[in-house]
């Protein structure tokens, strides 16, 4: 190729490559991380991860950018000549013994406190007990009498069967809605208990930074909160291969203020109250 084509090819290739950078589909960040999350765990996880990425990003770039330099500017076909005493050179082996020993101390010591932090469950304000079903989740509120199961929503549900002639386009939240969903206050720490009926099954929510397992005949624990300045509705999905349905058994979580997460609860065990009456009639 002439210098002259390759000079005109280049402006050329160089503008392709910004405009595909500028496309904001093509690499959405906040899609491919991790979320940040809505609670102080998530933030602190999120935060942990971060540090620990750029660490290994640095290493990668100083190791691979050393070997790269290294085969260019001392390959044989420039004359260069092998130095044995490099091969046994002490300081060296010496740095690179101690230099990653520091490094992993470092990023082990942050690592430590949070896993501590992940797995205290002490000064919980509401303990709820969620055992998972082929393919729906059971949810009780201990100590209040209220209890419910939470199932794939029916509008997804309807979609999804073959021959249905509905669109999955035009379903809100397909896949990802249920007809009761998991309600809780925010500003408050959670106690999840875990269990399983049947398979393994896992509670899986991103924006609260936590999973974990529920195994038949163990019981499994973990906490969650909320911002008190985020309520909204969380969507997760069971994350162990449950079975068939696997795909079709959502979580959905609504944080609530804490006064209205009280009226919620005290209507639900007021219907609760109501059912269990009319079935001692």
């Amino acid at each position: 190729m002439s210098i002259a084509k390759r000079k005109t090819k280049l402006p050329v290739i160089a503008g392709a490559i910004a405009a595909a950078a500028a496309q904001p589909a093509r690499a959405d960040w906040d899609l491919l991380n991790m979320p940040v999350g809505v609670s102080e765990l998530s933030r602190e996880i999120y935060g942990m991860h971060m540090i620990m990425l750029w660490i290994c990003v640095i290493i990668a770039v100083l190791t691979f950018g050393a070997m790269i330099v290294a085969m260019i500017r001392f390959r044989k076909s420039r004359g260069a000549v092998s130095d044995l005493k490099m091969l046994h050179n002490a300081r060296l082996e010496a740095a690179w013994t101690v230099i990653p020993t520091l490094i992993l101390i470092g990023m082990a010591i942050p690592s430590v406190e949070k896993l501590i932090k992940i797995e205290d469950t002490s000064g919980s304000a509401l303990t709820i007990k969620v055992t998972g079903y082929q393919w729906q989740w059971h949810y009780e509120y201990l100590g209040s009498g209220v209890s419910f199961f939470s199932r794939l929503a029916r509008t997804s549900d309807l979609a999804r069967q073959k021959g249905s002639g509905i669109d999955p386009g035009t379903v809100d939240n397909y896949l990802l809605d249920v007809d009761h969903p998991l309600v809780v206050p925010t500003g408050t720490k959670i106690r999840i208990l875990l269990t399983a009926n049947d398979v393994i099954h896992a509670w899986w929510v991103p924006d609260f930074g936590m999973k974990r397992d529920a195994i038949p005949g163990f019981i499994n624990e973990m906490w969650i909160s909320v911002d008190e300045d985020k309520p909204g509705t969380y969507r997760g999905q069971c994350a162990e291969l449950c079975g068939a349905d696997h795909g079709f058994m959502p979580i959905v979580v609504v944080a609530k203020p804490k006064a209205e997460f009280d009226a919620w609860l005290e209507q639900q065990k007021a219907g609760a109250a109501a059912v269990a009456l009319a079935a001692t009639e």
